[in-house]
């Protein structure tokens, strides 16, 4: 517990590893058991056969939501499932107490196939600023972490995006069409080009993660929930990448973006990436 007297980035220097002992014991307890293991009866549709959620979500983020905002008093959590359930819980990340965004299971379509790419998204944000992330792969034991202005790390080691190879494809990760619209898709053909190769996105999280680890180019991404994106889009800008909208200015976590985005390993993809998506 920290005291009232204490900001947030003195929570951050003390705390850090409380957090991730948090995630880890939220996906030890709530998530791993499962994984493999799901019954029929542990997994439902919200809004389609795309959009799943199991028990697994549903109890770590309740685990979750008790331990970080005990760690932090006074902060809020915006969570995936609670905001499902209640859509007003999502203004939080307008207001002035500090906010947890959390998805217990990004990437469920893989944990209920039973694969390993999925993971628990944390981040830290206060108004609307993205203050620290954790990306957690527990079947791949992995832990991605960055605090804004210290740099993004993977088991401890720094991690550097660096630019694309000029010489090969540019790599881009794009979004599921069930999650576009019209207009999204149109601008999304701008990505059909010449020197550009496009995939469909996995658990966002990884991808973010694959991006700041300079193993995939870049995401083109169509919709702004901030459970989603928030862990990762801090991950990447501390890792040395950029991210931009239509409009050309950064994605905001608090909404109201001009869409698809993009998130690149440095600032000359993103824009690249841009020009493709206005082009069409």
């Amino acid at each position: 517990m920290i005291e009232d007297t204490e900001t947030i980035d003195e929570f951050l220097v003390q705390h850090t590893a409380d957090v991730e002992d948090a995630i880890r014991k939220a996906a030890a307890a709530e998530i791993m058991p499962r994984f493999r293991q799901l019954a029929a009866h542990e997994i439902d549709q919200k809004s389609g056969p795309h959009d799943l959620v199991t028990d697994a979500d549903r109890n770590a983020e309740r685990h979750l939501t008790q331990v970080l905002g005990a760690l932090l008093p006074g902060s809020v959590v915006v969570g995936e499932e609670a905001v499902h359930a209640d859509p007003e819980t999502y203004e939080a990340l307008q207001g002035d107490a500090p906010v947890w965004i959390v998805d217990p299971v990004d990437g469920t379509r893989q944990f209920v196939r039973g694969e390993t790419g999925f993971c628990t998204l944390v981040a830290l944000a206060r108004h609307g600023e993205l203050l620290a992330s954790w990306t957690y792969a527990p079947a791949r034991d992995q832990l991605a972490t960055a605090v804004k202005g210290g740099g993004a790390f993977l088991d401890g080691v720094r991690l550097r995006s660096g630019a694309p190879d000029p010489t090969r494809d540019l790599e881009v990760a794009t979004s599921h069409p069930d999650y576009t619209t019209d207009a999204q898709k149109r601008a999304l053909l701008g990505l059909w080009a010449d020197g550009v190769r496009t995939r469909p996105c996995g658990s966002a999280g990884l991808e973010y993660l694959a991006i700041a680890r300079g193993e995939l180019d870049a995401t083109a991404f169509s919709w702004e929930a901030a459970w989603d994106h928030a862990a990762g889009l801090l991950l990447v800008a501390e890792a040395g990448g950029a991210h931009l909208t239509l409009t050309g200015e950064p994605f905001r976590i608090t909404g109201g973006n001009a869409l698809p985005f993009t998130t690149a390993r440095d600032a000359a993809t993103a824009r690249r990436v841009m020009e493709l998506l206005r082009a069409s």
